[in-house]
């Protein structure tokens, strides 16, 4: 599979994931690093792109905004069961107490300290990246969960099982966007590195837009970029093609 061609125009809206695509993949979600020139990239191209540029992620918008401080972007959290505007507005979807799920998961996490059970806005997560060999024990726990909510939905990551709200996903975040200011009218490229960013290629492909897997692995994106320091080479690239030549000291206009 091909890398992507640079865009050809500033009239496009750029849509990215986090974790694994803007920044490596941590054994914890709080390790996670960001290099340090990252936010002031993503500046740019925001500034280049009139704003038409917003973080799509599986983590709650407050964690996004701490990893690109002081950047605050256009952001859709938690698969897109919350959205900050362009303008600033605030956009959540409803979703269920799960304080009575909370015990059984808790519990499998005590007795196995690899795991990791992470609640956000309205979602749980439960990782298993340090203790890869429980990956069956905490989908069954999970879809044991499930039964007790009917409002959400099991979704399957990196080493990960998620319970979301049924109405989020990454797909319908991008669509929600693009209804809006400045994003309306732009040709859509979404870049993202797991299974739970299908639905956004897909989305993006349907709209005519360019769908982007960083990252090994099956996906219905039609390119592909190697990790995320490809990716960060890319939009360098991508941002010097947009804003065109620029006039050398001593040189004319």
């Amino acid at each position: 599979m091909q890398a992507p061609p640079l865009p050809a125009t500033p009239r496009i809206a750029l849509f990215l994931d986090f974790d694994g695509t803007l920044a490596d993949i941590a054994p914890r979600p709080e390790a996670v690093v960001v290099a340090e020139d990252v936010p002031a990239r993503l500046q740019a191209l925001a500034a280049t792109l009139d704003g038409a540029l917003a973080a799509v992620s599986g983590r709650p918008i407050a964690e996004i905004d701490h990893f690109l401080h002081p950047l605050h972007l256009p952001a859709a959290g938690v698969h897109g069961a919350e959205r900050r505007d362009a303008a600033g507005g605030w956009h959540r979807l409803p979703v269920p107490d799960l304080d009575a799920v909370l015990g059984p998961l808790q519990a499998l996490c005590a007795a196995h300290p690899g795991l990791l059970l992470e609640r956000k806005t309205g979602a749980l997560a439960l990782h298993y990246r340090l203790a890869p060999q429980l990956e069956a024990a905490c989908l069954t726990a999970m879809e044991a969960a499930l039964r007790q909510l009917p409002d959400m939905a099991l979704m399957r990551g990196k080493q990960v099982v998620e319970l979301k709200p049924r109405a989020a996903g990454k797909g319908n975040a991008v669509r929600a966007f693009l209804a809006e200011a400045p994003f309306q009218g732009r040709q859509p490229w979404f870049f993202g590195d797991d299974v739970t960013d299908e639905a956004g290629f897909e989305a993006v492909q349907a709209l005519g837009g360019v769908a982007v897997k960083v990252g090994p692995g099956p996906t219905c994106a039609g390119f592909r970029i190697s990790d995320p320091a490809a990716l960060q080479r890319w939009l360098q690239t991508a941002l010097q093609a947009l804003q065109g030549p620029t006039s050398q000291p001593g040189g004319e206009g």
